[in-house]
């Protein structure tokens, strides 16, 4: 049976949005699924989930403060959000405003800095700061925080740590690795008393992670494209827990579509490359054993993807036991811990083609 937007459907009571983070990062509930098994645990279970050897793989990524407000020339007002830092002066962005910006006019962002806009290049506007200061660091002092539009409240100070991991290092995302929020120092050091290695990888997280499949031939649907590094050392750790019998477990999705992506070829790449992948239930994933992830929203790429990894029905199920157990969802809610199920590969497709692959030489 051919898959449609509607198979990964769901009503969500709204009061189980998450609209602010708990006291403690690993206080929040985990939802253990392993094919049919479904477990209440705690975060702070982790380390007695997983086993010595195992190898967590995490993003390292930080937030930009990628949302500003200024005026254009003419007096009109705008909101920009930054979807990439493209070099230290321009950025590809997203601008709402009462009538589209046009390319050769300015506009002056929070009132510190002037911007042009160089081109529109299909929904995102390329500007270009007129400062003599790198364009991270204008953001860092004039931008604000881009919480996901499904909070209702704006930023407030305590989102400054709580909505960082607390290793998080290279900026460059307009979004958190949700699932790393619920990592601690105290939860790391029991990983690590466990006999668990730690690895990092780096994903810049786009704006485009907010966008609706608008389609309902999923086939059609194209991913905006997201830049990661995977350093040599994170593959060399991976071979090394294979050798040993251990298992590779990601933290988020990023992480997952990260090693997945070095992976298309049948062997890691190291470096710096762009992704598109988009999975499907179906895929064949090649490095990945075990994913730590936040629930997801309805019709959305993140939920066929723990669906491709999970199993269809297991992710069901288990989203229907978590409304009725009332876990909070989305970026500051809970988190699921879920094994890798063989793929079942879709009627007329083989397990490469059950993702979108669109300029796969990433």
């Amino acid at each position: 049976m051919l898959l449609t937007l509607a198979d990964f459907d769901y009503h969500l009571p709204p009061e189980l949005i998450a609209q602010a983070p708990l006291p403690a990062r690993s206080a929040s509930r985990l939802l253990r699924v392993d094919g049919e098994l479904i477990e209440d645990r705690r975060v702070s279970d982790l380390a007695d989930l997983l086993n010595p050897g195992d190898l967590v793989v995490m993003n390292d990524t930080r937030v930009l403060h990628a949302r500003l407000f200024g005026v254009k020339a003419s007096g009109g007002r705008v909101e920009v959000l930054v979807e990439r830092v493209l070099d230290s002066h321009e950025v590809l962005a997203q601008v709402r405003a009462s009538k589209p910006p046009r390319p050769g006019s300015t506009m002056r962002l929070e009132d510190a800095f002037e911007v042009a806009i160089v081109a529109r290049e299909g929904e995102f506007y390329r500007l270009r700061v007129a400062h003599p200061d790198p364009v991270i660091d204008l953001l860092e002092r004039h931008g604000r925080l881009p919480l996901p539009p499904y909070i209702e409240r704006t930023a407030e100070g305590s989102d400054e740590s709580r909505y960082q991991t607390v290793y998080a290092q290279e900026h460059g995302s307009v979004a958190a690795p949700t699932a790393g929020l619920h990592f601690d120092e105290a939860l790391l050091e029991a990983l690590d008393a466990r006999g668990c290695r730690l690895a990092r990888v780096t994903l810049h997280v786009g704006a485009g992670t907010f966008q609706p499949v608008r389609v309902n031939d999923l086939s059609a649907h194209r991913m905006h494209k997201e830049r990661y590094r995977l350093p040599q050392e994170t593959i060399d750790a991976i071979s090394e827990t294979r050798a040993r019998g251990g298992r590779v477990v990601a933290v988020g999705t990023t992480t997952l579509r990260t090693l997945e992506s070095a992976a298309l070829a049948g062997k890691l790449q190291a470096g710096e490359a762009e992704t598109e992948l988009f999975i499907l239930p179906g895929f064949n994933f090649r490095v990945v054993d075990i994913l730590i992830s936040n629930f997801h929203l309805p019709k959305s790429t993140l939920l066929m993807l723990v669906s491709a990894f999970g199993g269809l029905e297991n992710l069901r199920r288990a989203y229907r036991h978590a409304i009725a157990e009332g876990y909070r969802f989305f970026s500051y809610g809970d988190a699921m811990l879920i094994n890798r199920l063989e793929p079942v590969v879709a009627q007329g497709a083989t397990p490469d083609t059950c993702a979108s692959e669109a300029g796969a030489g990433r």
